[in-house]
């Protein structure tokens, strides 16, 4: 997602790879057998330099919210000249633009040894002991996570093993040892979106960084907000993880009467117009033709357009929704555009569709026939975007777990500068974490 440096500050890598690894030759995890789906405990979180979560399990990393295991030393290649250890305790991003010789640099420990990499290049003079590089920080740790001033009084890194939390300076190296009582002991940790996450199994808590407390209804499910999973965790209050989930949406549009309809994944979420309140179903419920992973949906005369890689599927707006027949057609007849698109959406009153596909925006008239794509401009600002919407107070783009404002199509496309970020999760769904 686009975060500004200052917000990035501190991305962490947590790993805590130390369970269940006795034998020195242990085979590579078949990455096969590692569904995130099924409830895995992470050994590791760690958010990159670009602001990227990447999970450890194993030998094994997750990039991103959802997608299949890769082997971890394709990305840091020697820790396999130690791959005898079999596993990685505990990493972290040092993420302090003050302190250049440090800055940028993934930090591993594994057993009493840390390994420092800097774009994915391991550090001359590494491995070293934990003992030189981190002073009064013991081996054998099961998580870390950076936190920057002023969420911790100093800029520092907290380290976890068992029940105990060192609080380590960065600037003094001064070590302070806590108890974090209302805490359950974390296999692994990350600070996301300003939040401090410990997780614990399958499920996870926020915490506050300089006092452990948990607020609010925690344990929550792991798979439920970080993520891509089909199926909700037993327990789980569906909205809630809709709202909350940090995956990016796939498609956003309101129709006519100004109800919004938001899609990730297997689900969507709906908002009926003048209410507050969000509900939350799979898309095979109500769209069963469109099945799951939409690319696009604008709202068009009491329509919903829905396109999947290069078939546009229409449903008529009702209780319930009902799908045209005819379709699904190829997009390429139905808006003479070739397939996949990123966003489409039309703005209010208006039957121009304006579709968006990499950096390209198309203008479609939808009172035309044949419908003839024109290219309006580029779109430069982002690589590529995840969703779009329009409506009375103007266009908002999608990327990652943020959107951006824009008053009109004409101020979007001249755009210059990314405008402030919004965060999805909370400004549009209302969620509180």
């Amino acid at each position: 997602s686009m975060m500004s440096p200052s917000k990035l500050c501190c991305a962490a890598i947590f790993i805590d790879l130390s369970k269940g690894h006795e034998g020195h030759d242990h085979a590579h995890h078949a990455a096969v057998l590692l569904d995130r789906c099924k409830g895995l405990e992470m050994d590791a979180v760690a958010v990159t330099e670009e602001g990227k979560p990447y999970f450890f399990k194993g030998d094994h990393v997750f990039k991103g919210f959802h997608g299949k295991a890769e082997l971890s030393n394709q990305s840091f290649a020697e820790l396999d000249d130690h791959h005898h250890l079999g596993h990685v305790d505990a990493a972290f991003l040092m993420h302090f633009p003050d302190r250049p010789t440090e800055h940028d640099h993934i930090f591993f420990m594994l057993d009493t040894k840390v390994f420092s990499y800097y774009k994915h290049k391991l550090e001359t003079g590494f491995p070293k002991d934990i003992s030189e590089v981190f002073p009064g920080i013991p081996d054998h740790l099961d998580a870390a996570v950076v936190c920057p001033a002023p969420d911790c009084e100093e800029d520092s890194v907290i380290f976890f093993k068992g029940d105990e939390i060192y609080h380590y300076n960065v600037k003094t190296k001064k070590v302070d040892e806590k108890k974090f009582e209302g805490m359950p002991n974390c296999t692994s940790a990350f600070r996301f979106m300003e939040h401090y996450y410990c997780f614990h199994g399958h499920q996870f808590s926020k915490f506050d960084p300089k006092t452990g407390e948990v607020h609010g209804r925690y344990p929550k499910e792991a798979r439920d907000y970080f993520m891509k999973c089909s199926k909700f965790g037993d327990t789980t209050d569906h909205i809630e993880r809709e709202r909350c989930s940090r995956v990016h949406l796939d498609a956003i549009t309101s129709d006519d009467a100004g109800n919004i309809y938001a899609f990730r994944g297997h689900h969507f979420l709906e908002q009926d117009a003048g209410n507050d309140t969000w509900a939350a179903a799979t898309i095979e419920s109500e769209f069963k033709e469109l099945h799951s992973e939409v690319d696009a949906v604008f709202s068009y005369e009491n329509h919903l357009y829905m396109i999947k890689d290069d078939m546009v599927y229409v449903y008529k707006v009702g209780e319930p929704h009902t799908h045209l027949d005819g379709y699904p057609k190829p997009l390429k007849e139905v808006l003479g555009v070739e397939g996949p698109i990123d966003a489409a959406f039309v703005c209010q009153d208006h039957h121009i569709a304006h579709v968006i596909k990499g950096q390209t925006v198309y203008d479609v008239d939808l009172k035309a026939s044949p419908r003839v794509p024109v290219k309006e401009g580029t779109f430069t600002l982002f690589d590529k975007v995840d969703a779009g919407m329009c409506g009375p107070e103007g266009v908002k783009v999608f990327k990652g777990n943020h959107y951006f404002h824009f008053q009109s199509m004409k101020i979007m496309l001249m755009a210059r500068a990314i405008p402030a970020e919004h965060k999805t999760a909370l400004e549009l769904f209302g969620c509180d974490h």
